[in-house]
């Protein structure tokens, strides 16, 4: 139960953060759906934590443009994402691929490359339990 307690802020605080810009205009389509894994505390890297999150995409389904505080690395589980990193080209990666993005890294496009088939990404992050996992790009 007490497992329980400590995660649920956390996730509360992360649906939050990811879902609230998708309702900020009634034209906006639904976000994609954010699952928490895991969050723990890394014993070797005092002061760090590591999060594994799914990250699910409906058929031509994206994500708002966005930086990440901490770093990530990707993984596609299914399908295709489209994902464009600020100063680099847009790469469409298929299941079984996976890119890293650097602390700090302006994250412009993430999307599923298809119309028709959902995509699912893997997303493993190291960050300090201050920092947000995702925060919103203005235009």
């Amino acid at each position: 139960m007490n497992a329980l307690r400590f995660f649920a802020a956390p996730l509360a605080a992360l649906t939050l953060s990811i879902s609230a810009p998708a309702f900020a205009h009634d034209t906006a389509p639904p976000s994609e759906k954010v699952t928490i894994l895991q969050d723990q505390m890394l014993k070797n890297a005092p002061g760090k934590k590591a999060l594994m999150i799914e990250v699910d995409y409906e058929p031509g389904q994206s994500s708002i443009a966005h930086k990440h505080q901490g770093t990530a690395m990707a993984y596609v589980l299914s399908g295709e994402i489209v994902s464009q990193v600020k100063g680099e080209k847009a790469i469409t990666y298929k299941a079984g691929e996976f890119w890293y993005e650097p602390a700090g890294s302006e994250h412009l496009v993430s999307k599923n490359a298809s119309a028709t088939q959902p995509a699912k990404l893997l997303v493993f992050m190291v960050l300090a339990p201050e920092e947000k996992v995702l925060i919103p790009l203005e235009n």
